[in-house]
């Protein structure tokens, strides 16, 4: 088994989503609440960090979703449970920002509804964008070849940091 080639450790990783946390807060002067909607598994982890860094930064009341869909297929998009989403600020977060599509395609349960604003964040961004999705919050970008990836390493709720191959 090769060696993985770690582009950020966990340590970083926190810092980093603790910066976007202060970024999520001066880019929404006035909320007093927010929607963080992670795509499931590596997505809600993050989207736990923010809530937890924002809860000890601010008074920003923030409600958890969690978006389920097939990252190659992503036809058919569901959330954990639906509550009011209309006038509210929603973040659609996910761990790495490859094309776009998956971040275009969790938007979908979103449009049924009236929300203020959708905005997104990606722990590590690539640059291959095939969809019309830039992530307004970023944590770090990468300009990688088509042929490499980045995985984002998660162990339960805890970011243990992203590698590419």
């Amino acid at each position: 088994m090769t060696e993985k080639k770690y582009i950020m450790d966990g340590d970083t990783a926190e810092k980093k989503l603790k910066r976007l946390a202060y970024e999520i807060l001066e880019s929404n002067p006035g909320e007093q609440q927010i929607v963080l909607a992670g795509i499931r598994e590596s997505g809600t982890a993050i989207a736990n960090y923010i809530k937890e860094y924002l809860s000890e930064i601010s008074n920003l009341y923030t409600e958890l979703v969690t978006i389920y869909l097939d990252k190659r297929l992503p036809k058919m998009v569901t959330l954990d449970r639906e509550i009011g989403f209309d006038n509210k600020v929603i973040i659609i977060i996910d761990d790495v920002a490859n094309s776009g599509k998956t971040m275009l395609h969790a938007m979908k349960p979103f449009l049924d509804h009236d929300p203020k604003k959708i905005q997104t964040l990606v722990l590590v961004d690539r640059t291959h964008k095939a969809f019309p999705i830039h992530p307004d919050y970023v944590g770090l970008s990468v300009a990688t070849t088509l042929d490499e990836h980045i995985f984002v390493e998660v162990e339960g709720e805890k970011v243990k940091g992203a590698w590419m191959e």
